[in-house]
């Protein structure tokens, strides 16, 4: 990208929670399901001393996209690091959910899942890992009749259980910002050790989960500039296309084929996670 190129994009990473799902959505076709005022807070948080958000970090918006109803649903990486308790949970779970039943009932609602979070959140944790399995549940039932859209795009990332649930989307979106993986880095470096993982070495983590390793992997669909006008244009693609052939989930027996041939006493490298990726893909 050239510098009147990055002058005139409008960045899809700066904005809101709240301003990314309108900005996916047909223009004034927006509505907030639980929104701030319904004060749908964490109850378990105020408990800790911790400040709450009276829509618990995650937006529920229901409108159209290109004149078919759609479902955006944006987790608010800015409030507790993204991570996801018993009422954020529950509002991602009930409104796939729902989605599912209008397609049940004939009418063809899609979901977009905008993933910025490091997965349950602490201060919750059964109550946030329970959410999280109903969110992946509920992905896994919608996407029998409408693409489930995954995005990472910065920069929190997508870690933990929520990682999972970008896993089972039917395609998955990143930018060069974006991180995906099971651990975060710091806890990779607590579990193994800083000559296993530096937590501190951007280069280094990104080179291993970043936007563009997980597509060189296979394991996201699309690589793009930091764009919200080019972020619609990949959603409207995939959306054309349909649901998959195969879903990525579902070829799980090669994946941990390819995975058995490695050698975990040497230490990995990003060319070789590629090679192992790309071969669970061509079995």
């Amino acid at each position: 990208m050239n510098i009147q190129q990055l002058l005139k994009r409008d960045s899809f990473i700066e904005l809101t929670a709240r301003s990314r799902a309108r900005a996916l959505l047909d223009t004034g076709s927006m509505r907030e399901l639980i929104g701030p005022f319904d004060r749908m807070i964490s109850p378990w948080l105020a408990m800790q001393g911790v400040v709450t958000q009276s829509d618990d970090g995650v937006v529920v918006a229901k409108g159209t996209f290109d004149g078919q109803p759609y479902l955006v649903l944006a987790i608010e990486g800015a409030f507790q690091g993204g991570s996801l308790g018993e009422v954020g949970g529950a509002k991602i779970a009930g409104a796939l959910e729902l989605a599912a039943e209008d397609n049940r009932n004939g009418i063809p609602t899609g979901a977009v899942i905008l993933f910025e979070t490091g997965g349950v959140r602490l201060q919750e944790a059964n109550l946030g890992l329970a959410a999280i399995a109903d969110i992946h549940s509920a992905i896994v039932d919608l996407r029998r009749y409408q693409p489930v859209i995954g995005i990472s795009a910065g920069t929190v990332g997508c870690f933990g259980g929520m990682s999972i649930a970008a896993a089972l989307c039917s395609y998955v979106v990143v930018t060069q910002d974006a991180r995906i993986g099971l651990n975060g880095p710091a806890v990779i470096e607590q579990e193994a050790g800083i000559a296993e993982y530096d937590a501190r070495d951007r280069p280094f983590i990104w080179s291993f989960t970043g936007g563009e390793q997980r597509h060189r992997t296979g394991l996201a669909d699309a690589y793009i500039e930091d764009d919200s006008a080019l972020m619609r244009d990949t959603v409207r693609a995939f959306i054309q296309r349909g649901l998959p052939v195969k879903e990525r989930s579902d070829r799980y027996p090669e994946f941990l084929a390819a995975l058995a041939e490695v050698d975990a006493s040497v230490q990995a490298t990003p060319e070789a996670v590629r090679a192992i990726y790309q071969k669970g893909l061509s079995l």
